[in-house]
């Protein structure tokens, strides 16, 4: 892959990133604007709103509330389910694959030799069955190759990239894949620098990732919801003393 070819790499994947992930948490963040949108537990929410900022102010309060579902499981999970369309949308331009069970192709930027790729979004996203499909989908591959005259085909050839994540997070499954069967699965930094032949693609992903904030001003909006919340709080205290 040439500096053009990863520097458009880069751009799609950041523009992914912006519409289908930051733009909708930025819309289901906005939405978080009454106080019946929380399950507020009044014998908790002040020693919760004390522990993170040292007070109990309505402000303080608010924040306690709207920091963690903003910053917590929901946006998690979005990008979970959005990275597993992110290789048919964004990876497959240009490295798409003809072969089926196959996502991309790509010359390997560590050992030079072309990689037959499943992708996976994160080091959880596969189990038992899963392995027996892939497996058999490989094996068939291998066996087609040969058959083809295609003699330099590897299992080897045949893996798994995982888009985030380290080694030690994978699951048992990923593991039974490299352990059992001897399919290679590249996670993370290893699989980026891979595709790229850039040793710190992914370091520089995540920035772009982290760059796309500045376009739809984030921080505005979480400061005007704890205004609001910290307003609905004074109002429904006021009302139980």
């Amino acid at each position: 892959m040439n500096k053009t070819e990863k520097k458009d790499l880069l751009n799609r994947s950041k523009v992914f990133f912006i519409e289908k992930i930051a733009k909708p948490h930025l819309k289901n963040t906005k939405k978080l604007d009454d106080l019946s949108e929380f399950n507020v537990n009044p014998l908790l929410d002040r020693y919760l709103a004390r522990f993170y900022s040292g007070r109990t102010d309505s402000q303080a309060l608010a924040e306690s509330l709207i920091l963690p579902r903003v910053l917590g499981t929901s946006p998690t999970t979005t990008f979970g389910t959005q990275m597993q369309k992110f290789c048919g949308e964004v990876l497959q331009q240009g490295l798409g694959s003809k072969i089926s069970g196959v996502d991309i192709e790509f010359k390997d930027a560590v050992d030079g030799r072309t990689k037959y790729c499943q992708v996976k979004s994160g080091p959880n996203t596969i189990n038992n069955d899963d392995v027996t499909t892939i497996v058999t989908k490989y094996k068939s591959i291998k066996r087609l190759a040969s058959t083809n005259s295609v003699k330099d085909l590897r299992m080897s050839d045949l893996c798994v990239g995982v888009l985030y994540g380290v080694p030690a997070e994978l699951n048992a499954s990923y593991r039974s894949l490299t352990n059992d069967y001897y399919v290679p699965v590249y996670i993370g930094k290893d699989f980026w620098h891979r595709l790229t032949g850039e040793p710190e693609f992914y370091l520089e992903l995540a920035q772009a990732f982290a760059d796309s904030v500045v376009t739809i001003d984030a921080t505005q909006a979480i400061k005007e919801l704890i205004k609001k919340l910290a307003v609905q709080i004074e109002a429904r205290d006021g009302k139980q003393s």
